[in-house]
């Protein structure tokens, strides 16, 4: 419907929301702020994997677009964390094959899941997810407190920690949401001190795990690579700007934003799910 305003021809703006199209802006702007999220805390997947499903792609497919769209910023953090992988790399082989193990076994089970039973799992891993993101901040400052009482030298157990992150691992092929925070605390009560040893190898198993799984999801045909690429491209580009401006933003304010986000998003799931 038009009109003509001083001689100008003008849309009215009830038509406006049939020419816009919400799920494409949705999914931009939640594009956007899990590539922020992501850079600074982590989370991201509260909102980029309900967007990609809103654009009515099956839960599978999504979980795998959402995986692949936001694995890059994985990536490049092994550069970053280089140096330190480096000077630990005995510790480092047993994490890369319990990701390359855990991530590979992880995503075969969600390629042979029922996209029905996966819709129904989703509200329950995103409830877990966040749970797990509200429970970080406490459990990671009393891990800190003891890693600043240790003394000597920490006691490490190679094939407890194996199998612990081989079950991470499993669970990051799967889905995937709040997994930076268990390989974290997991290390830490295995004996690790250094926050940068520490990052160093999380890095390793995530980035590891997440690989698999996406050269699974990639050959299996499951990755909508239309929605992919837009996300992977703004993700990409809002964790580096995020990145360069995170010191700006108080840390307790975003981590309590991403646990709203994420139980809002479970009970919206709990919800819709039929």
């Amino acid at each position: 419907m038009c009109f003509r305003y001083n001689g100008v021809r003008m849309m009215h703006p009830a038509v406006l929301p049939q020419i816009i199209n919400w799920r494409w802006l949705w999914l931009t702007t939640a594009s956007l702020l899990a590539g922020g999220i992501n850079a600074v805390a982590g989370g991201g997947s509260f909102l980029l994997f309900p967007a990609i499903m809103s654009m009515r792609v099956l839960p599978v497919q999504a979980n795998a677009t959402n995986s692949v769209a936001l694995w890059p910023g994985q990536f490049t953090s092994i550069v970053a964390y280089w140096k330190d992988i480096r000077k630990n790399l005995r510790h480092a082989w047993p994490l890369a094959l319990a990701g390359f193990l855990g991530g590979s076994a992880g995503a075969l089970i969600l390629l042979h899941t029922p996209q029905r039973s996966f819709l129904y799992i989703v509200p329950w891993l995103l409830l877990g997810a966040a749970l797990l993101f509200a429970i970080s901040g406490p459990v990671s400052r009393q891990l800190a407190l003891r890693r600043s009482a240790a003394t000597g030298p920490a006691h490490r157990r190679r094939l407890p920690v194996f199998l612990a992150a081989l079950a991470v691992c499993f669970y990051i092929g799967y889905f995937g949401a709040g997994a930076g925070f268990l390989i974290i605390t997991m290390l830490s009560l295995s004996g690790w001190q250094d926050m940068h040893e520490i990052n160093a190898l999380k890095v390793v198993a995530i980035t590891l795990a997440r690989g698999m799984a996406i050269l699974m999801f990639v050959v299996s045909g499951q990755v909508v690579w239309r929605y992919c690429a837009l996300a992977m491209v703004i993700c990409a580009a809002a964790g580096y700007i995020s990145a360069h401006n995170a010191h700006r933003i108080p840390q307790r304010i975003l981590r309590t934003a991403v646990v709203c986000i994420g139980f809002g998003m479970s009970i919206w799931f709990f919800v819709r799910t039929p």
